[in-house]
């Protein structure tokens, strides 16, 4: 037996199914007008390629800023690089930089950047593990330079990093401040004379010479005191001339004031060194905190700000 329907109760049942059907399109149009905004978001993704000098894949993550995709513009490109026995997945899920990348761009403190995360199994150096100073230099940048839109001109440059990769960043900045046009040292293990009892240097194989032993010698070619020299005279004018041929590298560091390796004095040593070739491009910056996450996520916007005071922003193609 059919049941039968009231004029109201189908009036009802229509007005049910078209307010259904209403709010529907309303959810697909807001969908629409979303999706040309999150296929232009900030991306972070995975990468490498074929490192002749390391003689195997050389890894690392990727930033590209919201509109890079759907730009012709040549963009600057911050390298920023991770402390020992850590890797190139770092900054993404423990230093929160996509977050604070994108939040600094959407603010306008700094313009859009692509920023490069490499992994390295030594300290920045050619240690006895592997030739990482090398293979940075003369494949991974190269590698970038040729596979993104990124300018190739120091003022399109720099190079960053915490603890370790402090120690690599301000090595880098030193050795080529050609290529580097700022620099950011986070925490630096760029300990004087020797690192404290507590780094991990002294277990680390980069530093472990075929005995087992860490090499005093091979720290002491490493570390910043042994590119100071010829640093001053590449970037100090000479008597007849305004300035040098080579500007120098601004620098920032910071570091936390119970760091257990004691960063925060030899950041003050390493900012009193500075300050006598460049007293007026050093930046130190303090914190609460030890040698943690905590310090190094709440300097990085310092140093991106500090940074592109120096670097220039993204360039349209002729």
């Amino acid at each position: 037996m059919s049941r039968k329907v009231s004029p109201l109760a189908s009036r009802l049942s229509h007005w049910r199914l078209w307010s259904w059907r209403s709010r529907l399109c309303v959810l697909l149009g807001m969908a629409a007008t979303l999706l040309p905004t999150i296929s232009q978001a900030s991306q972070v993704r995975m990468e490498r390629f074929a490192s002749p000098t390391l003689g195997h894949d050389y890894p690392y993550m990727l930033y590209l800023p919201d509109g890079y995709t759907d730009s012709t513009a040549h963009y600057p490109v911050i390298y920023l690089l991770h402390g020992s026995f850590n890797s190139h997945r770092d900054w993404v899920s423990r230093g929160a930089l996509q977050r604070t990348a994108d939040r600094l761009i959407d603010a306008g403190h700094i313009p859009p950047v692509v920023i490069v995360m490499p992994g390295s199994l030594s300290w920045w150096v050619d240690g006895h593990n592997e030739p990482a100073h090398s293979a940075f230099i003369n494949d991974l940048l190269p590698h970038v330079e040729e596979t993104y839109r990124v300018g190739r001109e120091r003022h399109h440059r720099g190079v960053a990093g915490y603890s370790a990769g402090g120690f690599g960043a301000l090595n880098f900045a030193l050795q080529y401040p050609q290529r580097f046009g700022a620099a950011a040292a986070l925490s630096p293990a760029s300990y004087l004379p020797y690192p404290p009892d507590s780094s991990s240097a002294y277990r680390h194989p980069a530093f472990l010479d075929e005995n087992g032993e860490f090499d005093h010698a091979l720290w002491e070619q490493v570390n910043y005191p042994a590119h100071l020299e010829e640093y001053r005279l590449r970037v100090t004018p000479r008597p007849a001339d305004d300035e040098s041929d080579v500007p120098p590298v601004p620098l920032y560091i910071s570091a936390g004031r119970s760091d257990v390796h004691d960063a925060e004095f030899h950041a003050r040593q390493l900012r009193q060194t500075m300050e006598r070739i460049q007293p007026t491009l050093v930046n130190l910056d303090l914190y609460p905190g030890g040698h943690t996450w905590k310090v190094w996520r709440a300097s990085l916007p310092a140093a991106l700000n500090f940074m592109f005071q120096y670097l220039e922003g993204p360039e349209e193609t002729p």
